[in-house]
């Protein structure tokens, strides 16, 4: 039984790396070396030629400062108002906390597509439009809804006695929130930070309709310009772009694995 087990888990390993094998071949191949009846077999060598062609004709570089910056300060801010709304629902027992708590997560409700107009419509009457600052608001507001729901669940299972014990100590409530919470709440907070940092990475839908410049968009933004119908740029070079844009959410996982896994393991998502 083991044994089949095994089996079927492997399968579903080969399975799941199939796309990745597919990336990776293609995107190695040369720009005259690509044929689409082949695309299971490797044929030479190109990936970092075709690295640099998909750099250099998508204008990586310009986006990729903005790009970092949206996906650090808002997940950070994202982490920390979701802590504190957690903090204040579940340990300082906000009145009507349940309601305040029902407000905020009911951001995730509607459909982004949904509210894309009139996001885009006040973006534009209010100057935030094609400006990183109006980017970072928009990725923390839709950040913060999954991290306060998850804040809540952890702060539940903290018995109400460590708050108490604080409070006889003298400990003001920021003091407490800053000293115990936070560091109790570490692995959370880290989890929430890399799921959220992923997706601010990899959006593509907010970052094609609240921005134009080049140093204001977002990286996938970018990369879509190397899809063009007209002029764009060979499959090998597509492929390799999206496979280099990809590697700094994969070094964030296996650096911070230790931290997210443990997150999964405290049961709160």
């Amino acid at each position: 039984m083991s044994k089949v087990k095994t089996g079927f888990l492997v399968l579903l390993g080969l399975i799941w790396l199939a796309p990745v094998y597919l990336l990776i071949v293609n995107a190695s191949k040369s720009v005259d070396g690509y044929d689409a009846k082949t695309v299971w077999k490797p044929a030479g060598f190109s990936l970092f030629a075709n690295f640099g062609d998909a750099w250099s004709k998508a204008a990586l570089g310009d986006t990729l400062v903005a790009t970092t910056m949206y996906s650090v300060v808002a997940p950070v801010l994202a982490v920390l108002i979701g802590a504190a709304a957690g903090y204040a629902i579940v340990v300082l027992r906000l009145k009507r906390g349940f309601l305040w708590f029902v407000f905020i997560f009911g951001g995730t409700i509607f459909p982004l597509q949904m509210i894309l107009m009139p996001l885009f419509s006040g973006y534009a009457n209010s100057g935030l439009y094609d400006t990183r600052t109006g980017m970072i608001i928009v990725y923390t507001a839709i950040s913060v809804p999954f991290s306060a729901f998850v804040m809540r669940n952890f702060f539940t299972g903290i018995a109400r006695s460590v708050f108490e014990a604080a409070v006889v100590d003298g400990g003001g409530l920021f003091r407490i929130f800053r000293s115990i919470y936070l560091p109790m709440a570490g692995s959370a907070l880290a989890a929430i930070f890399i799921l959220q940092a992923t997706f601010v990475w990899n959006d593509l839908l907010l970052g094609l309709t609240l921005s134009q410049s080049e140093s204001v968009r977002p990286i996938m933004p970018a990369l879509t310009g190397l899809q063009s119908t007209y002029g764009g740029a060979a499959l090998p070079t597509v492929l390799a772009g999206g496979l280099l844009v990809s590697l700094p959410t994969v070094i964030l996982f296996l650096a911070a694995q230790r931290f997210f896994s443990r997150g999964l393991a405290l049961g709160q998502f």
